[in-house]
């Protein structure tokens, strides 16, 4: 399949200025796509956003992730990332992060030919991948991240299990599953006068640590399930998480 062709008959499609075979086109109102050819010109890297398109910040992805696609999938070939961004206009993203045809399923209808053609890149934060994640955990991450929104916050890698006794909430997924640190957040304050609860977390790391209220909260290291607990304050365990999620 010829990729200029493809992509240079999308309708409104411009040259986007500033990259050499780079394009920009909008399939709707406020949804804006730009791509340009992989250096060996066998694939289409392109970027999505919504609401939210700036044209500095499009070329430095499209230019990071072009120069560097390898590296990004060398560890995950589903989802991968590379840190040393710097975006222009004082953005805070960090990395340039991409995912593989299985995860974006892009043009799958419209154009099912190009879809393995097509890896999406987009602005990222180094602490929102563990590199390790299956396929169906890519995916999952990639809806959380909300990619296409490029004014938006880190959303740190996490894992996690629960158990209040007092509000019989639980998780329901087997061993550890992805969550948003707010969840966390959540479980951990409310462990207060349930007995019995606990909360496992795990950052991008591998690193795993254990809470449970024995009248307070009891923190312990436990990706090695030997570390010695020791009593902690709610602000204290909050903040505690929230640097080890950031790392």
């Amino acid at each position: 399949m010829n990729i200029r062709e493809a992509v240079t008959g999308f309708p409104a499609v411009a040259e986007l200025e500033g990259l050499e075979d780079a394009w920009r086109w909008s399939p709707a109102p406020g949804i804006d796509f730009a791509g340009t050819l992989s250096a060996d010109g066998n694939r289409l890297i392109q970027t999505s956003s919504r609401d939210s398109y700036e044209q500095d910040l499009a070329v430095a992805i499209l230019r990071f992730a072009q120069e560097r696609e390898e590296e990004i999938f060398a560890r995950n070939p589903n989802l991968g990332s590379v840190a040393g961004f710097t975006a222009p206009n004082g953005a805070p993203f960090d990395a340039v992060a991409g995912v593989a045809p299985a995860v974006h399923r892009f043009y799958a209808v419209e154009l099912p030919e190009l879809t393995p053609l097509v890896r999406v890149v987009f602005p990222a934060y180094v602490c929102e991948f563990s590199g390790g994640e299956t396929l169906a955990e890519s995916i999952t991450r990639y809806q959380m991240l909300q990619a296409v929104r490029w004014k938006r916050g880190p959303v740190p890698f996490l894992k996690m299990r629960f158990a209040n006794t007092r509000t019989l909430g639980r998780s329901t997924n087997e061993g550890r599953g992805l969550a948003e640190p707010v969840i966390l957040e959540r479980e951990l304050s409310q462990m207060a006068d349930a007995p019995g609860s606990f909360v496992e977390f795990e950052n991008r790391h591998g690193q795993v640590w254990r809470v449970e209220w024995h009248g307070t909260w009891y923190i312990a290291e436990w990706d090695t399930q030997d570390g010695a607990p020791w009593e902690t304050t709610l602000d204290a365990l909050l903040a505690f998480a929230s640097a080890r999620l950031n790392e």
